[in-house]
């Protein structure tokens, strides 16, 4: 399916990066009613929840469930930024986070050759298990930059692509993304989707990728919510 179709049912987008963003990082996951929810065992240990756009209602017994505990999350993605930011405060959640944005590509756009280091002092190692592969440069014992891929019903799912601050303004990021595409294209891949922060949205329009909608957190805790393309 092509990226403007999937934009057009932006839920059964969110269904797919839920389940690519979970495989990438080994969480278990299920529906909640009709929505997706994913256990972040390894972070808080428990459920965030998942939605686009739902009714007055819907978002109402999903911010229920989400106040059960400080831990738990709930994530929006909608371009009515001011709605549900509405909706939150008057369900008694804090907005954590608002900066972020999903974003697609066309993976034909994209180069499926390995990419060459911009620097003689690095080194990459890619590596694949259970489905998930990565791409991790070194420079001498320390890790540069990283990133992972998982492939979803012929979408690939992008996750944790990390330049280390001491190695940023070097294309790093660009290179990580080049060579998890590269790994990508092992399956029949026809797109490629992944949540960005303020800082990547940069580099990924760079590279031919387009914004899907804007993505809002939110929990009863006042804590600045973790990005969810790096955390």
């Amino acid at each position: 399916m092509s990226p403007d179709a999937l934009v057009e049912d932006i839920a059964h987008l969110l269904e797919v990066w839920v389940a690519g963003w979970s495989g990438c990082r080994g969480y278990e996951s299920r529906q909640e009613g009709r929505f997706p929810a994913a256990l972040r065992a390894d972070k808080t240990g428990d459920w965030e929840y998942f939605a686009h756009d739902p009714s007055d209602e819907e978002f109402a017994a999903l911010a229920a469930k989400t106040a059960e505990a400080e831990t738990r999350i709930l994530t929006i993605l909608t371009n009515d930024v001011q709605r549900y930011k509405y909706l939150a405060e008057q369900h008694g959640l804090n907005v954590t986070s608002a900066s972020q944005t999903m974003m697609i590509v066309d993976m034909e756009t994209q180069d499926s050759e390995d990419p060459w280091l911009p620097d003689d002092d690095l080194e990459v190692a890619t590596s694949e298990s259970n489905g998930v592969h990565h791409a991790v440069v070194h420079s001498g014992e320390r890790v540069a930059a990283s990133g992972r891929v998982y492939v979803v019903n012929g979408t690939a799912v992008f996750d944790k692509i990390v330049t280390e601050p001491a190695f940023q303004r070097r294309g790093l990021g660009s290179f990580i993304m080049k060579a998890l595409a590269a790994q990508a294209f092992e399956h029949d891949v026809e797109n490629g989707l992944l949540l960005a922060s303020l800082d990547g949205q940069k580099l990924y329009s760079h590279l031919g990728w387009d914004v899907v909608c804007h993505v809002l957190m939110m929990s009863v805790s006042g804590d600045e919510g973790a990005d969810l393309s790096v955390a």
